[in-house]
């Protein structure tokens, strides 16, 4: 059986860390292969510095990651748009997982598809068959 790891990440555990610590602490979160569910999102600059970092740190074994940043009162008005003011970017969430797993984040307002990798299932289920011929000898 395959195991998927969701890392839930508060937004208070990120809140007093630099823009360079919150992108380490979820990137390294992501390179343990977990999909990692942060309450709130990170502001555009550092999203921009999470993905010039990924793209720095790709090897054979880490190949990336997707993301999505999911925000239900994105055109929120009257006081909606005050609580988003006072919440900052505690509002919506944001899905990072490793591009091992992760083939591809879909949203709409009515719902989060995370796609996973076809090529994942495989090895996991080639790894399973390799140990059970160890067993047997």
């Amino acid at each position: 059986m395959k195991r998927m790891i969701l890392r839930i990440v508060p937004y208070n555990e990120i809140e007093n860390l630099s823009s360079l610590g919150r992108i380490r602490k979820l990137l390294n979160i992501a390179k343990e292969n977990k999909i990692v569910l942060l309450q709130g999102r990170l502001r555009s600059e550092e999203e921009e510095e999470l993905i010039k970092t990924t793209m720095e740190e790709i090897t054979p074994e880490f190949r990336g990651i997707e993301h999505s940043v999911i925000n239900p009162e994105e055109n929120a008005r009257g006081l909606g748009r005050i609580r988003n003011f006072i919440l900052g970017n505690r509002g919506g969430f944001t899905i990072i997982g490793p591009a091992s797993i992760v083939k591809d984040i879909k949203k709409n307002p009515n719902k989060i598809e995370l796609l996973m990798n076809e090529s994942t299932r495989r090895k996991i289920k080639i790894k399973k068959n390799k140990s059970k011929l160890r067993r047997r000898r």
